[in-house]
């Protein structure tokens, strides 16, 4: 299915209140600095919203008005990122704001979900060079349905800021008056630092050598899974998200070839929040990049769910002390591949949304039927979100074409895997 979006008007959104003069310079912190330029982004799906012009012009405006309100929270993402990356121009600016038509039924979509074929409808390249820090595209489908794409830069804020901005904004655009706003805190608490020659990038082949599929798990399917990846005293009980990331590694790995090759150092990373690892802990509402990773080097002497817990746990609050004194993360994986010499490396990321807000997004006409995250144009990474019952996961993976075609073909791993389609 290849989408027919057709973009009909952009304007920008402004915030509905100036800033005050003495929060017009907004300070990235360290792990805002080391961030790489892309965007967070999903798109959220409302059947039956606009039959009618009428329809159309009402939850536009509705939209574009709590946009404007909820800017005044949230006043850096309506700013410019500096030249250098730094800090944010809290200047006002605002958001771009974009109407779509999409030649297609919201149906076509929820039963036939294309990853790649979601990001146009947003309103940004997922990657890029970007000073804009938030853009939101309205897509109407033929059929009255809407879906509206969100994205935020992911060099101001990760997953769980991404889910504050759109939870306030639906709030505002319901009528609430009793919000909590974010906490812009990140900067004092880890500071920029000196870092010369330093360029955040990320690792990826060109787009068109890369593929995103979307694999859907039951709640039985994951239960099974998880029993699978317990030990036989049962004392090692994975989580859901513990347990499908050891099942995608063990498919991976085997359906692809790259477990026999000799001399390769493999990785498995999970994005861990430190917001309730930090001392005192930081509540959810705390706005940046706060986040840190695990980095697990498997192991056949153990079961693989323990190695990534470790991994996991090790992430404490004298981790994070120690990234707060001055050490640099970003130097783990250094460390480790050093340890083992000259080795080809095959790392893996898993990054999970799961009970994230990721269906709270009312904005007076109801939760949507579906949030699809696109394609992230990431390699070898697989991102975990609640089915819409949230007793499944969805996962995003991304790898090349060669080893996605072998992985997608994996008879295990299909075994496990229901029918893609929403409705």
């Amino acid at each position: 299915m290849e989408l027919n979006v057709e973009v009909v008007s952009e304007e920008i959104v402004m915030p509905s209140s100036p800033t005050a003069d003495g929060l017009r310079r907004y300070q990235l912190s360290f792990f805002d600095q080391i961030n790489p330029s892309l965007y967070n982004s999903l798109v959220y799906f409302y059947p039956k919203l606009c039959d009618t012009d009428v329809d159309k012009i009402t939850i536009f405006d509705r939209l574009k008005q709590s946009i404007s309100n909820a800017l005044t929270y949230f006043y850096p993402l309506a700013g410019r990122m500096s030249e250098d990356k730094l800090f944010v121009d809290c200047n006002d600016e605002g958001i771009p704001f974009v109407e779509a038509r999409v030649k297609y039924r919201l149906s076509d979509v929820l039963n036939n979900p294309v990853p790649k074929e979601l990001n146009k409808l947003l309103p940004f390249e997922i990657h890029g060079d970007h000073k804009v820090l938030l853009g939101i595209q309205f897509n109407v489908f033929e059929c009255g349905g809407i879906g509206i794409g969100v994205c935020v830069s992911h060099k101001i804020g990760d997953a769980l800021s991404f889910f504050s901005f759109v939870k306030t904004w639906a709030a505002v655009a319901r009528g609430e008056t009793k919000l909590i706003g974010p906490e812009f805190e990140s900067a004092s608490i880890f500071p920029p630092r000196d870092l010369p020659g330093f360029t955040p990038r990320i690792s990826q082949l060109k787009t068109e050598q890369l593929i995103t599929k979307r694999f859907v798990f039951g709640a039985n399917k994951v239960e099974e899974i998880r029993r699978t990846y317990s030990d036989n005293n049962n004392r090692t009980r994975p989580t859901r998200v513990e347990a499908l990331s050891a099942f995608i590694w063990d498919r991976l790995i085997t359906a692809t070839g790259v477990k026999s090759r000799p001399d390769t150092l493999f990785m498995i990373n999970h994005m861990v929040n430190i917001r309730p690892r930090i001392e005192p802990p930081l509540p959810e509402s705390s706005f940046g990049n706060l986040f840190s990773f695990s980095l697990t080097i498997p192991s056949t002497e153990s079961n693989i769910v323990s190695q990534m817990r470790d991994s996991i746990k090790a992430v404490n609050k004298e981790y994070v002390k120690k990234i707060q004194d001055g050490y640099n993360h970003l130097d783990c994986f250094k460390e480790k591949a050093a340890s083992y010499g000259k080795r080809e490396i095959v790392a893996f990321t898993f990054t999970s949304l799961c009970k994230f807000p990721l269906y709270e997004a009312d904005f007076g006409w109801g939760k949507p039927v579906w949030a699809g995250s696109g394609d992230r144009e990431i390699k070898n990474t697989a991102t975990f979100m609640d089915t819409v019952t949230g007793d499944g996961i969805e996962a995003w993976v991304t790898l090349n074409l060669d080893e996605m075609a072998k992985f997608d073909s994996d008879e295990e791993l299909l075994a496990y895997v229901d029918a893609p389609k929403i409705l």
